[in-house]
């Protein structure tokens, strides 16, 4: 049976995937939303599987900044990841997207930032 995190840190690699797909696809062809959203998404479940990982609690509608801090109280390297790109990250997941280009890209980017780290420090 896998792991809760395991169970996190699988969504995460998929929704990053599926990011950079559409990411990735000729400049007209993009559709921002979907990048958004999964990179997003893939942000949302790196972190809670990093935190489910550590053992750490976390409620359901927290925003990717609390958890980041979250992550970042567990392993203060954590803080090399930049959050700072990302317009949504003090809202709930759901309630906002960006659909610029560089927005979307740089959301993307923190994502793969993040799977890199957890990669480097095999965690995943």
């Amino acid at each position: 049976m896998k792991s809760r995190s395991e169970a996190f840190f699988n969504e995460a690699e998929k929704k990053l995937k599926s990011a950079k797909e559409e990411l990735f696809k000729p400049a007209e062809d993009i559709v921002s939303y979907s990048v958004c959203k999964n990179a997003q998404f893939a942000i949302e479940n790196f972190l809670k599987g990093y935190l489910t990982k550590n053992k750490m609690e976390f409620e359901p509608n927290e925003t990717i900044a609390t958890l980041y801090h979250k992550c970042a109280s567990i392993d203060k390297h954590f803080t090399s990841i930049d959050l700072n790109a990302i317009g949504c990250k003090n809202h709930a997941i759901d309630s906002r997207y960006c659909s610029e280009i560089n927005s979307v890209s740089a959301c993307y980017d923190v994502a793969d930032s993040i799977d890199t780290y957890l990669r480097k420090n095999k965690i995943v």
